[in-house]
């Protein structure tokens, strides 16, 4: 995949957004897809403070926005519950902080904002996608939610990298980013023994297993060249991204069978 393909791939979610009518299965995806925008708009948004594919990623930042905002829209239409409610509630309101610093000029200081503003609005999202999980009240429910998971802890990743490149919050990024790494390799371990894998998602967990490696690759820091490692990042963390996402997919499915 070329270096534009894999930062347009905000567009492959598109279609998505586009639907009405939510099943659960669906609200945990969408939901779950929230907790990633958070932090791949921060992820942009530390592209443009190190200088990093600064179009693409101002084109990445916008898709990601709208995306962000359709499905917060459409989530609101599946609240059967009033914690629900008030979760959706809470996330609208960190979104509207988190949209305001991301329009702000692209410096470190503001950078900082954009990390804890990125925060919020993750533990918003996080919060409203366990609540849908237990909606659905079935372990493919579970499966959803640590599977969309890992999309959001690929951007995690990604996010600490490229901050940490630019100098932002240097030890205390570094430290969360092998939190994540952590988090990332225990969850893919139990995806890949989970029992009620089809053939489709067994095939999309080979290609899952061999993005994260080359997406472990370039989080090791062996390139000594710092313009080509945080390219490298951030092409291959949206790679893994894609197979993510589409895994995630195939999950959803077993909830709504």
């Amino acid at each position: 995949m070329s270096t534009a393909a894999a930062l347009l791939m905000p567009s492959v979610f598109a279609a998505e957004a586009a639907k009405s009518t939510l099943s659960v299965g669906a609200a945990i995806n969408k939901a779950g897809r929230q907790r990633m925008l958070s932090q791949r708009m921060a992820k942009a948004f530390a592209m443009q403070t190190a200088g990093v594919m600064p179009e693409k990623a101002s084109s990445l930042l916008e898709q990601s926005r709208k995306l962000f905002e359709a499905q917060l829209a459409e989530l609101k239409t599946l609240a059967p519950t009033e914690a629900i409610q008030a979760a959706l509630a809470d996330l609208d309101k960190a979104w509207a902080g988190y949209r305001e610093v991301l329009g702000k000029p692209r410096t470190p200081e503001n950078a900082q904002l954009v990390l804890a503003e990125s925060e919020k609005t993750l533990r918003a999202a996080h919060v409203l996608t366990g609540l849908y999980e237990k909606q659905a009240g079935s372990s493919a429910g579970h499966l959803v939610n640590i599977s969309g998971r890992q999309r959001m802890l690929s951007q995690r990743m990604a996010k600490c990298f490229l901050f940490e490149q630019s100098g932002v919050a240097a030890e205390t990024l570094r430290k969360e980013q092998e939190a994540a790494r952590r988090d990332f390799v225990a969850a893919l371990a139990e995806l890949n023994a989970a029992p009620q894998n089809t053939a489709e998602i067994r095939t999309e967990l080979v290609l899952a297993n061999t993005q994260w490696l080359f997406f472990e690759q370039a989080l090791n820091g062996e390139e000594r060249n710092r313009e080509v490692a945080a390219r490298n990042v951030a092409t291959t963390s949206e790679r893994i991204l894609e197979v993510m996402d589409s895994l995630t997919g195939q999950y959803e499915k077993l909830v709504r069978g």
